[in-house]
């Protein structure tokens, strides 16, 4: 037996925030529990009142493993969620999964290794959308090109190194608690604005594409807008109450917005040439499109410029129109502390 054999693992918590999420969550845990991982390991699901059977499914999981519990979350709220499940959790490396991420199965012994190897407070990697339909499928591919999100690691890929936030997290508990858990007014978000605290503090965030939780992308076009315009809406929130944490790829939105609306009123009332603007949008994500595309069927592909622009303009919409009471509010909030268990 070699001597890295005899090191003791880490116990790790896998906190869950969940609501309506019948079609994933028993495959998310079943992904959860079936990791190639050595150390001792708990799964909390915070359960928020969905209107499906997710409830039902999350009670049976409890009864086909010990190593799974429950815990309520009557606000429905994510950042709730998670700071209850914190608390009802108890060791000391904490990992976030949504109840429609699929983890890869040495995603907690790389993350561990990560944490160890790098020193960071946080480690994450790759949001890797993939599509069930024809349209979730086109949206997967909106969501991991460039010219959909930008140069974001976490979406595209990239090298590993320090990072301003990551997808999910794999986090050292004490981070936790010295941040005092998520601030549960921001709805949206809360995983940029925590980060962005921790590393205020000192700590390090790092991104590594080794470590990749398979997403499910929203099943509509109306759902893709709302999550898109509540990003927007809540990282404008982020950018005022944490002054200087505002960066050019999250003004491209807002600015698309604003450039294809004057585009479209100088093209009605003034001149034709005012429709350049918008045309040369619609041009540019049809175009951006083709490699995005690739390999998926020609009803995907054809549906891939709805997601791009309906991404793109609700994301640019929702910062636009945030209101400065939801700062206000947010301002005036305490962070919960989290209680360790431990």
């Amino acid at each position: 037996m070699n001597a890295k054999s005899d090191v003791q693992l880490p116990a790790v918590s896998v906190i869950m925030p969940v609501l309506d999420e019948e079609r994933h969550l028993r495959g998310a845990v079943t992904a959860i529990l079936a990791q190639e991982y050595g150390g001792e390991m708990e799964v909390v699901i915070a359960l928020g009142p969905s209107m499906d059977r997710t409830d039902e499914i999350a009670a049976e999981l409890v009864r086909e493993d010990p190593r799974v519990h429950t815990v309520p979350n009557p606000t429905g709220r994510t950042p709730a969620a998670l700071n209850a499940a914190i608390k009802a959790s108890r060791h000391p490396i904490v990992v976030r999964v949504d109840g429609h991420g699929m983890l890869s199965p040495n995603y907690i012994a790389t993350a561990v290794r990560l944490l160890e190897e790098t020193g960071a407070q946080n480690v994450g990697g790759i949001m890797h959308a993939e599509g069930e339909t024809d349209w979730e499928h086109a949206v997967a591919a909106a969501m991991t090109s460039k010219i959909g999100v930008g140069n974001a690691a976490f979406h595209t890929g990239g090298e590993a190194g320090p990072a301003e936030t990551v997808y999910l997290g794999v986090f050292r508990r004490e981070a936790l608690e010295q941040q005092g858990g998520y601030n549960e007014e921001f709805i949206r978000a809360q995983d940029w604005e925590l980060n962005f605290r921790i590393r205020e503090a000192g700590g390090l965030i790092w991104f590594s594409p080794e470590l990749k939780v398979s997403y499910r992308p929203r099943p509509s076009v109306k759902a893709l807008a709302k999550q898109y315009k509540d990003y927007g809406r809540w990282r404008h929130v982020v950018a005022r109450y944490h002054e200087g944490s505002i960066n050019l790829r999250y003004l491209a939105p807002p600015t698309a917005v604003c450039a294809i609306a004057a585009g479209v009123v100088a093209g009605a009332a003034l001149t034709p040439w005012g429709f350049v603007v918008p045309g040369g949008y619609l041009a540019a994500i049809a175009l951006g499109s083709v490699p995005a595309g690739k390999g998926l069927p020609l009803k995907a592909r054809l549906q891939i410029p709805v997601a791009l622009a309906t991404m793109h303009m609700s994301w640019g919409w929702g910062f636009l129109t945030s209101p400065k009471s939801l700062a206000k509010r947010v301002i005036a909030s305490r962070r919960p502390a989290v209680v360790s268990k431990a």
